[in-house]
C-alpha cells in the first residue's frame, strides 16, 4: 500500500501546481484562499473557489457513500474503486483542458475537486498514519513533533519524510509543465499514474 500511498501523493504536488499556477489560485477546500478571494485580493476568483469548495465537499459525500457501500467486504476493492472514480474524473478534466485550449473553463475546476474530495474521504477512512497523500503541513507537523528535539522517538519519520518528498517530486514537475505548456499536459500525467496505481493497487494479506 505504501507505494500506491506515494504514487498519490506525488499526484497531489501535481494537482496543487495545476490549481495554484494554472487555475487561478484556486485550493480544493481551501477555506483560507476562499476568504481572500472574498476579500478581492488580486489574482484570486471567487467564483473557482466556491465551485471549488462545493465540488470538493460533493466528492468527500461520495467517498463516504462509496466507503459505505464495501463495508464488510475486504477493503482493496473498496480503494481501487475510489482511485478509479479519481483516475476518470482527472481523465475527463484532462480532456476538457485540452478541448478548451486557451482559458481553463469551470469544469476542469470541478472535476479536479470532485476527485481531491473523493480522494480526501477516501484517504481520511483509510487512516494510514504519516500518510494522507494531500496535507503536507500536517505531515510536516507530525515529523516535527515526534523528533528527537521534540524528546520525541521519531516514530513514522521515515514515512512522513518520504510523503513530503513525494509531494515536492509532484510540484516541481508539475510546476514547470504548467507554466511552459498549460495545464493539460500535467493534468494527463496526473490520470496516467492514477489510473496505473488503481490497476496495480494491492495489499500485503
Amino acid at each position: 500500500m505504501s507505494l500506491a500511498l506515494i504514487a498519490l501523493t506525488v499526484v497531489s504536488g501535481l494537482v496543487d501546481a495545476i490549481c495554484y499556477l494554472g487555475l487561478g489560485r484556486v485550493f480544493t477546500a481551501n477555506i483560507v484562499i476562499v476568504g481572500f478571494a472574498l476579500a478581492g485580493a488580486p489574482g484570486f476568483s471567487v467564483k473557482g473557489s466556491l465551485v471549488s469548495l462545493a465540488a470538493f465537499l460533493v466528492g468527500a459525500v461520495a467517498a463516504g457513500r462509496l466507503a459505505n457501500a464495501f463495508r464488510g467486504r475486504h477493503r482493496v476493492p473498496w480503494v481501487r474503486a475510489a482511485v478509479w472514480c479519481e483516475a476518470t474524473l482527472l481523465g475527463i478534466a484532462t480532456a476538457v483542458a485540452f478541448a478548451a485550449g486557451g482559458t481553463p473553463p469551470y469544469p476542469v475546476i470541478a472535476l479536479i475537486a470532485l476527485a481531491m474530495g473523493i480522494r480526501n474521504g477516501t484517504m481520511g477512512r483509510l487512516g494510514v498514519p504519516g500518510m494522507s497523500t494531500t496535507v503536507v503541513t500536517r505531515t510536516l507537523a507530525g515529523l516535527a513533533a515526534d523528533s528527537r528535539l521534540a524528546s520525541g522517538t521519531d516514530r513514522r519519520a521515515a514515512r512522513r519524510s518520504i510523503a513530503v518528498s513525494a509531494m515536492i517530486v509532484g510540484a516541481v514537475p508539475g510546476a514547470w509543465l504548467v507554466l511552459h505548456h498549460g495545464i493539460g499536459w500535467p493534468l494527463l500525467a496526473t490520470t496516467l499514474v492514477v489510473a496505473a496505481t488503481a490497476s496495480t493497487y494491492r495489499e500485503r494479506a
